[in-house]
């Protein structure tokens, strides 16, 4: 049974474009769907998380990550009484404005970007779903529900302050609140985030050697965790060690998520979406002593996974092709695809070509972007020695 506080396709606050409603989804299932079928959800496959995609395929990737964080996402909604299909959708569009490479590719891009608005994925999220996503004949975009379209904008929090360009752009047309906060269901996507990449960065850093075992199991709940596989099972290998582990890690986040949004939940005055906006403060949070032990894993991962000098070295690289591409197609862009030519045509200023420029490497994947410098510059970056 749905929670006073949840979002109903009911009570829904339309798309821009109007549409009839399907006859076997809700509005919110369809914003899903459009989601999935996207073009820039596939492309989500060959982008990377935190390594290089050409150093193997068993690490994560945005389109992974972003099942993951889906998955996580509509177990928490499921438990709450929230609507686990608006809680998914906005779970799996989240990651749809990343460059290729990771923030790395974002840092270089906005540097780049600075002299024409800035550059920021989640803001370049919401420009794919609104415009840039061009396969239906009514409109741009995937006209998602204002509900779904304000979950991916707010979702970690109000925007306030300087808004990024492309964020700012939209909502002058379509004001979706920037200054509240979102539906519960985006912020149980935004913690399901959180969840998500703290578990799986700790299994692709030990699967790469960046860190051992012995390293994480001096960290809050991960510690506590091993030992637990260790007394229940003192003769398992050391694979399945590993796994058992982790998953404690990952239940116990879920589990402390579920238990204090809950309280927190019962705490919030009036019902419907709207009293969640209206609150002030967030709905869906950790215990103290889990957010306390979270910044404690972030930390770690920090210094031993994000900033480690095998993958400093490929930042370092990495960033030297969208610092090369850009600039590139910045002096001739008839190197952009024939499509892109009647919109480049259309750019008024040098701005709008930039923005045009920014959306087309960003839409790139990892292996498109290492193709493209080797092809104009003769060198494949990765394999050159530099």
């Amino acid at each position: 049974m749905p929670a006073p506080l949840s979002c109903q396709p009911d009570r829904a606050r339309g798309r821009l474009f109007g549409e009839e409603e399907s006859a076997f989804r809700s509005c919110f299932q369809r914003d899903r769907d459009r989601i999935i079928h996207c073009s820039a959800f596939r492309r989500l496959k060959h982008k990377t998380q935190v390594f290089v995609e050409h150093e193997g395929d068993f690490y994560r990737t945005r389109l992974t990550h972003s099942i993951e964080v889906a998955q996580v996402a509509r177990t928490i909604a499921g438990a709450l009484g929230l609507n686990t299909d608006l809680t998914e959708a906005v779970a799996l569009a989240h990651d749809l404005g990343h460059t290729p490479f990771g923030h790395t590719g974002e840092d270089a891009l906005d540097a780049l970007m600075q002299p024409y608005g800035g550059f920021d994925h989640n803001a370049q999220t919401i420009r794919i779903v609104t415009e840039l996503e061009r396969h239906y004949a009514e409109f741009d975009g995937l006209n998602l529900t204002w509900d779904t379209l304000e979950g991916i904008a707010k979702h970690n929090g109000p925007v306030t302050g300087d808004i990024p360009y492309a964020l700012h752009a939209y909502n002058a047309r379509h004001d979706l609140e920037l200054h509240s906060h979102a539906s519960a269901e985006a912020q149980v996507a935004a913690l399901s985030d959180d969840i998500a990449y703290n578990n799986h960065d700790l299994h692709d850093g030990l699967r790469a050697g960046l860190f051992t075992e012995e390293a994480i199991a001096a960290l809050p709940v991960v510690g506590e965790a091993y030992a637990e596989v260790d007394r229940a099972y003192p003769h398992t290998d050391a694979y399945r060690r590993r796994h058992e582990a982790l998953r404690r890690v990952f239940g116990a986040m879920v589990s402390d998520l579920i238990e204090t949004s809950r309280a927190r939940l019962a705490g919030v005055a009036g019902e419907g979406a709207q009293a969640v906006r209206d609150c002030g403060a967030p709905v869906i949070a950790f215990s103290q002593e889990m957010h306390d032990s979270l910044r404690r894993i972030r930390a770690f991962l920090f210094e031993n996974m994000y900033r480690a000098p095998r993958v400093m070295e490929q930042r370092g690289k990495v960033t030297r092709v969208v610092e090369h591409l850009f600039p590139l197609y910045m002096g001739d862009p008839g190197l952009l695809p024939r499509r892109w030519q009647g919109q480049i045509a259309d750019a008024r200023t040098e701005a709008d070509l930039a923005r045009l420029v920014a959306d087309y490497i960003a839409g790139m994947t990892d292996r498109f972007a290492l193709q493209q410098h080797a092809r104009h510059t003769g060198t494949y970056i990765l394999h050159d020695g530099s």
